[in-house]
């Protein structure tokens, strides 16, 4: 057993891969709503990018160390309590058996990632470790993580060598957010100012999608169509009035207006996005979007050569 959950916080997950190929069969990609900061964490214990690590929201999360291991968090969480002592993200660091390591709640940011060398042990399901939590499958027993808990490393314990990410490619967490967006099928229900307002995010959020708040145009008719195709960054206007950014586990269907599609080379930035924060949205056109993921890709190459966004 390499921990035990002594506090979840407000949600913690096992969270590994996205699931490919299944959106047709109605089953989302899932996976952790920031796999950037993830496979950082991973990177930095010697894993793949997507070895299975515990995805902590909003902090709040205690966890103890039942054999001698190296870890690393990424994230939201600029340091944790290891028994007492202050530990910075970002570096590949040491804990001894009975060692508890301890997240407060971030200032800004919502999620962090846990990683061990060998990732941790979870349930496969749909050639994925990742938890998906409205139907209940992978991860551990395709639940949320409780307190008591004990969960098992997956691979080999390697001692990684002495790390630390390059500054340069440490995200940065606000609570002002700008991403990147070309329009979706359903774009003519706005006008060219959308580029230029600034939303606000209501405390309707979770790993399906954000609830964004402010000047948007109320769908005629109530803004239902005939149900298409979704994926995650798709933004949906609602007959509330207000719009939802959609997250990993949120469905791959749905009729309400597909107005904006946040770029893939921004996605992993949503996971990021904590209530009352801020969001501008920026006008890219499609092959803008290819150039912005080709640049993107090739900044992290080096030190994540096997990352895809």
């Amino acid at each position: 057993m390499a921990l035990t959950v002594l506090k979840p916080g407000p949600l913690a997950t096992l969270q590994g891969s996205a699931r490919q190929g299944l959106r047709y069969q109605g089953i989302p990609a899932s996976g952790p709503a920031d796999p950037l900061s993830m496979a950082l964490a991973n990177r930095l214990c010697g894993n793949a990018s997507e070895a299975t690590a515990i995805e902590i929201t909003f902090g709040g999360a205690a966890f103890e160390f039942h054999q001698d291991t190296a870890f690393s968090f990424a994230g939201a969480a600029l340091s944790a309590a290891l028994s007492g002592m202050s530990v910075p993200a970002h570096e590949a660091l040491e804990a001894r058996r009975g060692d508890v390591l301890t997240f407060d709640h971030p200032p800004s940011g919502v999620r962090t990632y846990l990683a061990i060398p060998g990732g941790f042990r979870a349930e496969t399901m749909f050639g994925s470790a990742s938890t998906f939590l409205p139907a209940g499958f992978g991860g551990f027993s395709g639940r949320a993580l409780r307190a008591g808990d004990q969960i098992e490393r997956a691979g080999a314990a390697n001692k990684p060598p002495p790390l630390a990410t390059p500054a340069p490619l440490r995200p940065h967490m606000a609570r002002a957010h700008s991403l990147r967006a070309v329009p979706g099928p359903d774009f003519a229900a706005l006008t060219p100012a959308v580029w230029r307002e600034t939303f606000q995010t209501t405390h309707r959020m979770d790993r399906t999608g954000l609830e964004l708040a402010g000047n948007w145009p109320r769908p005629e008719g109530g803004g239902h169509r005939p149900s298409a195709a979704l994926f995650t960054g798709a933004v949906q206007l609602t007959p509330s009035g207000n719009a939802f950014v959609l997250l990993p586990d949120a469905q791959t269907t749905g009729g309400y207006l597909h107005v904006l599609q946040v770029i893939r080379a921004d996605r992993h930035l949503l996971g990021q996005i904590a209530p009352g924060d801020r969001i501008s949205f920026l006008s890219r056109s499609t092959e803008d979007a290819y150039q912005d993921l080709r640049a993107k890709a090739g900044y992290i190459a080096e030190w994540l050569p096997d990352f895809r966004f």
